[in-house]
């Protein structure tokens, strides 16, 4: 092994390592960044801080796409405050209460709340959960059940949205390497023939009404249950999380229209633009779809500012400060995707992706590869409680992979957002965990314990699912491993006899 192969690989292992060590993704991009520079500079320290702002970090803020992005993201950052902000959410999920008789209902009830509100990973957990606490009280359903429910429907259903934060983020991610590998393909056409492949996100959804309605419990979870059935909320020694500053306005003005009606005329504009560009047969310019998008969450944005103070809940200017709140954000995210970006563009000069592509190449089959990207990714996901951060470090080493292996790029595509999403889904320190236990109510601990055993034979799932996905290289195969995650909840759970439907 090379001296060069080592300091070409040394950034992404740096920024890997220190989010094992430090947990935070920013502090560990940038210092992988500088690693990077500082080995291009061959050990020149002096110019390392310039070489990189001037060279990397405003190159690639200025860059035609790049800012595109960012500018996008502000946009979906203010119209996503909005709607958390304006007790919107908690009025029209409201709505459906009435209809709900029965444990079983309850919980689907909850599931689908998750699916309504997609457009906020972080928002969802935190209107889903308060709506439906009360009721899984009554119904005797435990507080673990319902944080596992809307833990389950908040990133796993955003990864997969591709108009909203999130698949902005990653397509951001894919064009930079398609275009430093002058790939034949638009970020949204990977993005989107890479879903089928989102095998654990995939799973972490279909699974909850797998077990809703076969009412089977896998592991702690039907502890937490039959405690709960018994007239015990809580254990003795849990700590419920509960933090009401953080569960958005319960403004008695609120309305469902300001959910539905923003979120039509957000999708109607969209649709409308995209029309005269080949929407939905042909092939879209990236650009074309970002100017489209910006504009269909700006007006969005100004038809729930409107509804806002038509209907009382704050004064135009308080609504706006919420606006401008809800862009500043976004500031976390843009940094990291700068970082990212950066990071990718470091690795790429230093042929890192080359190197390992050599090393690996005739010592380890290349059907392996993408299970060996969920691995390292899941393991740096759930150190770091961040999915966002191993998109970035993973993406850049991925794709040059797939491509030098000659393995379908959506699969690698899927093994870096599988790996994102298991590891952040079992992580105690992840954002959405936290804010999922605080919007149910529930003990972080305990939201934790009972959701690791799900968590886990999902990614054993799709571990072999990645193993065998390069060799059958069908998008269908994503309906084989639902069949075994079925499959695997008849066999690992087991039923509580309920005397009667609570």
């Amino acid at each position: 092994m090379s001296m060069d192969f080592i300091l070409s690989v040394l950034p992404p292992v740096i920024a890997i390592a220190l989010a094992f060590i430090t947990r935070n993704v920013i502090i560990s991009l940038f210092i992988g960044c500088l690693a990077g520079v500082l080995i291009i500079l061959n050990g020149n320290a002096l110019i390392m801080i310039q070489t990189l702002i001037g060279d990397y970090f405003f190159v690639q803020l200025t860059e035609g796409y790049n800012a595109g992005i960012i500018v996008l993201l502000l946009f979906i950052g203010g119209f996503v405050t909005l709607i958390e902000q304006s007790g919107g959410g908690q009025a029209f999920a409201g709505m459906f209460i009435k209809y709900i008789k029965t444990r079983v209902s309850a919980q689907l009830g909850a599931f689908i709340g998750g699916l309504i509100i997609f457009f906020s990973d972080l928002g969802s957990p935190l209107i889903n959960g308060p709506v439906f606490e009360s009721i899984f009280d009554k119904l005797k359903i435990s507080r673990e059940k319902l944080a596992w429910i809307i833990d389950s429907t908040a990133s796993p259903v955003a990864v997969m949205i591709p108009f909203i934060g999130w698949g902005v983020y990653i397509m951001g991610l894919l064009n930079s390497q398609i275009e430093q590998l002058s790939l034949n393909i638009t970020d949204w056409d990977l993005f989107m023939q890479s879903l089928p492949y989102f095998i654990y996100p995939i799973l972490a959804v279909t699974v909850v009404p797998v077990i809703i309605l076969s009412k089977r419990e896998i592991g702690p979870m039907r502890k937490a249950e039959i405690r709960t059935l018994q007239g015990k909320k809580y254990w003795d020694q849990s700590k419920p999380m509960r933090n009401s500053t953080l569960l958005g306005s319960d403004s008695k003005n609120a309305k469902p229209i300001m959910v539905w009606l923003p979120l039509f005329v957000m999708l109607a504009v969209l649709v409308t633009l995209l029309i005269p560009l080949g929407f939905p047969f042909g092939q879209i310019d990236g650009n074309g779809f970002r100017v489209a998008l910006t504009t269909s969450y700006f007006l969005a944005a100004m038809v729930m500012i409107a509804l806002l103070v038509y209907y009382k809940v704050d004064t135009a200017n308080n609504v706006f400060t919420i606006y401008l709140n809800g862009m500043s954000k976004m500031t976390q995210i843009i940094i990291v995707l700068i970082l990212a970006w950066s990071l990718g563009a470091i690795i790429d000069e230093l042929e890192t992706a080359s190197n390992i592509a050599q090393l690996l190449d005739g010592n380890v089959p290349a059907f392996i590869i993408p299970a060996l990207i969920l691995i390292v990714g899941a393991f740096m996901s759930f150190a770091s409680g961040s999915s966002w951060g191993t998109f970035a470090v993973m993406m850049p080493l991925a794709i040059p992979l797939g491509e030098y292996f000659d393995l379908p790029l959506m699969i690698c595509v899927g093994a870096v957002i599988s790996a994102g999403l298991f590891g952040d889904h079992s992580s105690p320190i992840s954002d959405t965990t936290i804010l999922s236990s605080t919007g149910a109510g529930s003990d972080l601990t305990d939201h934790n314990k009972t959701q690791i055993p799900i968590s886990l034979m999902n990614g054993g799932i799709t571990l072999i699912t990645l193993l065998i996905a390069p060799i059958l290289t069908v998008p269908w195969l994503v309906f084989l491993s639902i069949a075994l995650m079925i499959v695997c909840v008849f066999i690992f759970g087991r039923k509580i006899i309920i005397k009667q439907e609570v």
